[in-house]
């Protein structure tokens, strides 16, 4: 009797169509992998390089049922104007108040404080965000 061979001789033939599949899958996924790394090293360089001003909200004052005051601390660069947007809400979450300050100040670091008129009675402030003009 004679035995046949189920498999090809070992390193005979070169690699087999799997092997292949597998090192073209590698490199598709390596490719795809480096790209999507450098797009978002790219979104986030744009975020923190082309934001050229930030505030924080140092505190709110409800001062009358109809009234709130916050006060903003603004950094920026020197002559860059722009504008950030408040918000006051109620205690049941409501929107009662919304307004968009301008920053015109040309300083680097600015402390002001803004007056919000309100529809309802307010609970909170809060800044929504900061962009330059």
């Amino acid at each position: 009797m004679s035995a046949v061979r189920e498999q090809l001789p070992e390193g005979r033939y070169g690699r087999s169509a799997d092997e292949r599949a597998d090192r073209k899958l590698k490199v598709i996924g390596a490719t795809l992998g480096v790209l999507f790394l450098g797009l978002m090293g790219w979104f986030g360089w744009y975020y923190v390089v082309d934001n050229k001003i930030s505030a924080e909200m140092i505190k709110f004052d409800v001062v009358s049922p109809t009234e709130v005051q916050v006060h903003l601390e603004i950094r920026k660069d020197e002559g860059v104007k722009g504008v950030c947007t408040l918000r006051s809400r109620a205690e049941d979450g409501t929107e009662v108040a919304r307004k968009d300050v301008r920053i015109d100040d040309p300083a680097g670091r600015v402390d002001s404080v803004f007056t919000l008129r309100t529809t309802a009675h307010a609970t909170s402030a809060e800044l929504v965000g900061c962009t330059a003009r």
